[in-house]
């Protein structure tokens, strides 16, 4: 990952919290490579080689949990989004609306009021 990308990335990543005396964290920017080796070249997480100093595929995939939770990647979605469009690399000819991001109308709305179809009680007969 180039140092621009990691730029538009790092302030949106939350802070650690204090942390008592014990191994320090793994760099979040060696995390982030993990997470992206990972999806890149398909592996399961407990797969993920030591050797590249990523740290653990557990470890990536924990940090990648806390970022989805703070938000971060629809943050970064929306920040690359807003660039590419500034900088005229968006064909917006081609986009397309998804149902789950967009509220769907109930209908038109009724002017008079519907009539009960539901069950009544019988009338008493004493």
């Amino acid at each position: 990952m180039d140092d621009a990308l990691w730029a538009v990335i790092k302030p949106l990543l939350p802070p650690w919290p204090e942390r008592s005396p014990g191994p320090k964290p793994v760099d979040d920017r060696l995390c982030l490579q993990g997470i992206l080796y990972v999806l890149h070249q398909d592996v399961a997480w407990q797969l993920l080689p030591l050797e590249l100093g990523f740290g653990s595929g557990q470890t990536c995939w924990r940090r990648l949990n806390r970022w989805r939770q703070a938000g971060v990647f629809k943050q970064l979605h929306r920040i690359l989004l807003a660039r590419l469009n500034a900088a005229g690399e968006l064909d917006w000819s081609r986009a397309c609306m998804d149902g789950s991001y967009v509220r769907a109308k109930r209908g038109e709305p009724q002017p008079f009021r519907r009539r009960s179809t539901g069950g009544r009680r019988a009338a008493s007969t004493t």
